[in-house]
């Protein structure tokens, strides 16, 4: 523990430190304060505490058990807030380690809490400083970032139901000092900090010291770099939104589309700014530079027939009739070509891929059921037929699919509803002929909801 106790003059206050959020503060429902009892989350807590009242205040400590020290932390935090008058609130994580790194699994294991606690419209404050946002930035040009890298720690975003922000980031770990050693606090020191195998305390212990012999100033020019990574980064994303409304985007099933012929009349580079961050405009994480690359040189020349993809975890690009999609992907299996399964048409029916049937009684439209203990839904095995309800000659399903233009990433997903072993309606395409309900009688209206590939 380290305990400091002059009191000289600083320029730090509450009233600097949180002027750009006081209104915010003021009416958030709920005001959390990530507190690890270390420097940083110690000076945010107390010039919090000076600003608005404690009892407003949770700080929330998050017991990772990584150290021997954890449970010691723990109860130093619990001082802390008791001396104060803030309620604490301890949860602890389980830390698995991924190819990610252990710092980054940890991370996760953090914000997972994070999102869990923070009701709609509250405020969660971190306590990182200038020297936080000088390691990442040099971290990331490290990894060969680009603009947003660069733009190294945002000072406000969403997190979960409520937003995050960080009103120490501008300010150096030296001014967090001299206010700790003014006000008298005390904190602990987590070990791991001077273990330099890890990436950014190599560069806290290593790197930077060097960089601030040869440059006194790099703290300034670094941040300032920061500052205008995010603004070019601004700029771009909303370049790629303004080029995307401008090429027919359109909300489908399981994600969106553009019309790639307009899209192709781009300059190269702007092709490229437009799919780092379509996902973003979506809710999804952007491109990265390597499926950027594989989109324009695989997916957009291959042939038509050979139906090609991009994949990531979470989304999946594609191509069909002069358009590109972007859709996202639910991680779970299409059905089994042999599932039968019952429905009553009632309620919602979740298939296996996650996807939904759904159905409401309509007068004069939909599917006639007779007797609707026989309605089963099915999927597709081969050698289908159908005749679609104004159409003189049957033909077979895979015909028909293709004429209907669902694109074929759908056509072996889609639901089959059958009654007593016969083929009576293709999803919420089309009812077969003999099966639609009369003008006077009240039939099933099927929707077929898709959020997910």
């Amino acid at each position: 523990m380290n305990r400091q106790a002059s009191k000289q003059p600083i320029g730090i206050t509450a009233e600097v430190v949180f002027s750009s959020w006081l209104d915010q503060l003021e009416s958030a429902p709920q005001l959390l304060v990530g507190f690890s009892g270390g420097l940083d989350s110690t000076v945010l807590l107390h010039l919090l505490c000076e600003l608005l009242p404690p009892e407003r205040v949770t700080a929330l400590y998050i017991h990772h058990g990584l150290s021997d020290n954890a449970d010691h932390w723990q109860q130093h935090a619990k001082q802390v807030c008791q001396s104060l008058g803030v309620h604490l609130v301890a949860e602890s994580v389980l830390v698995t380690e991924t190819g990610a790194g252990l710092e980054s699994a940890a991370r996760d294991a953090r914000y997972a809490v994070f999102e869990k606690r923070l009701v709609e419209g509250g405020l969660l404050l971190l306590g990182h400083h200038a020297d936080d946002q000088v390691e990442t930035v040099l971290f990331r040009l490290l990894r060969g970032s680009g603009a947003r890298g660069l733009a190294g720690i945002p000072e406000t975003r969403a997190v979960g139901s409520g937003r995050l922000i960080r009103p120490l980031l501008s300010w150096p770990k030296s001014s967090l000092q001299a206010y700790a050693k003014a006000q008298q606090l005390s904190w602990i020191e987590d070990e791991s900090n001077q273990q330099v195998q890890f990436d950014r305390n190599y560069l806290r212990h290593q790197v930077i010291p060097a960089l601030a012999q040869r440059w006194p100033d790099y703290l300034q020019g670094i941040v300032r770099t920061a500052q205008q990574s995010r603004q070019a980064d601004q700029l771009a994303d909303s370049v790629a939104r303004a080029d995307l409304a401008g090429l027919e985007p359109r909300t489908e099933r399981g994600g969106w589309s553009f019309d790639l012929v307009e899209f192709q009349r781009l300059e190269p580079l702007r092709q490229k700014n437009l799919l780092r961050y379509w996902p973003e405009v979506h809710g999804l994480p952007a491109l990265g530079q390597t499926l950027i690359d594989e989109v324009i040189s695989s997916l957009l020349t291959a042939r038509e027939d050979s139906e090609p993809r991009v994949v990531r975890a979470d989304i999946q690009l594609c191509r069909f009739r002069q358009r590109l999609y972007l859709l996202r992907l639910s991680g779970r299996p299409k059905a089994d070509k042999d599932l039968c399964l019952f429905w009553r048409g009632d309620e919602p029916l979740v298939l296996p891929d996650g996807n939904r049937l759904t159905a409401e009684r309509v007068l004069g439209e939909g599917l006639r059921v007779d007797n609707i203990e026989a309605l089963t839904v099915r999927f597709r095995r081969g050698g289908e037929r159908c005749q679609p309800v104004g159409r003189e000659h049957s033909n077979s399903l895979k015909k028909l699919l293709q004429e209907y233009t669902l694109e074929p990433w759908w056509r072996e997903r889609i639901p089959l509803l059958y009654i007593d072993q016969q083929l009576v309606a293709v999803g919420d395409l089309w009812v077969c002929q003999g099966w639609q309900v009369d003008a006077n009688s009240e039939g099933l209206k099927i929707t077929w909801q898709t959020n997910s590939l």
